[in-house]
C-alpha cells in the first residue's frame, strides 16, 4: 500500500501509474483519499511487487515526478482490497441488531487501519464492546475517550507503541453511548477527510443499531 501526494491536475495520476509500472509494480487499485483546496490530492495505491523488486524502487520512481511526495509505504494483508464506504455501510445496515459489531469488522479494510474497537461506559470505567480480529483485548486507561465530543485524532497510548490513533463518539437511538477507536501501527497519520468519514460512518451505524444487540 502506497499513500502518495500529487498535483490534482489532469494527467498526474496517469504519470504516477506509468512511473510505478516502470518500477515493476502491478497496480490493483487506486483510491482518492483527499482533494485539498491548494490543488493537491492524496491517493492510496494498492499494488503488487515481484520478489526481486524492493519497495524503495517505488519511492525513487515517485520522487522523479514533479510535485509527488510519498507519505507512507507498507505491506498490506494478502488478498485485501480497497473497500468502498457504501459497501461498508451495506454490511452493517443489513444486520441492524449487529450494526456496531459489523461496523468494527469493516473499518480496517475500509480505512486501511490495523484494527478497530468500540468501548462503552461501564460501572468500573470503559468496557470493550466489540473489537476487530487484531484489536487489543486489554485496554489501557481510555476512560477519557468517552468524553471526546467529535471525531478527532487521539493522543498516543504508551502501551501501544508507534500506533497512530483516531476515534469518534456516537449515541444509538436508544440513548446508549459508545466510542469507536481505530489504530494504525507506524502510520500514516489520519487525514482530516479520513477522520470526518470515520465520524460519519460511526454515526450511521449508531442510527441503524437496534436494541437487539
Amino acid at each position: 500500500m502506497l499513500r502518495v501526494e500529487l498535483p490534482d491536475v489532469p494527467g498526474s495520476l496517469g504519470a504516477l501509474a506509468t512511473a510505478l509500472g516502470g518500477a515493476g509494480a502491478d497496480i490493483e487499485a487506486i483510491e482518492i483519499v483527499e482533494h485539498r483546496p491548494d490543488g493537491v490530492a492524496v491517493d492510496d495505491v494498492l499494488l503488487e511487487l515481484p520478489h526481486t523488486v524492493m519497495p524503495d524502487a517505488l519511492i525513487t520512481a515517485c520522487q522523479g515526478l514533479e510535485g509527488v511526495h510519498v507519505h507512507w509505504i507498507s505491506r498490506y494483508n494478502a488478498g485485501a482490497n480497497l473497500s468502498m464506504d457504501l459497501e461498508a455501510v451495506e454490511a452493517f445496515t443489513n444486520e441492524p441488531d449487529q450494526a456496531i459489531a459489523r461496523l468494527i469488522e469493516v473499518i480496517p479494510s475500509t480505512f486501511r487501519t490495523d484494527w478497530a474497537l468500540a468501548i462503552t461506559p461501564g460501572e468500573d470505567g470503559a468496557q470493550l464492546l466489540h473489537g476487530s480480529s487484531a484489536a487489543p483485548m486489554i485496554l489501557p486507561d481510555c476512560d477519557a475517550w468517552l468524553s471526546v465530543e467529535h471525531a478527532s485524532p487521539l493522543p498516543d497510548v504508551a502501551a501501544w507503541d508507534s500506533t497512530v490513533l483516531a476515534g469518534s463518539p456516537a449515541v444509538t437511538r436508544s440513548g446508549a453511548r459508545f466510542f469507536v477507536a481505530v489504530g494504525r501501527h507506524g502510520g500514516p497519520e489520519f487525514l482530516p477527510s479520513e477522520i470526518a468519514r470515520i465520524g460519519h460512518m460511526v454515526s450511521l451505524a449508531a442510527s441503524v443499531q437496534t436494541d437487539g444487540d
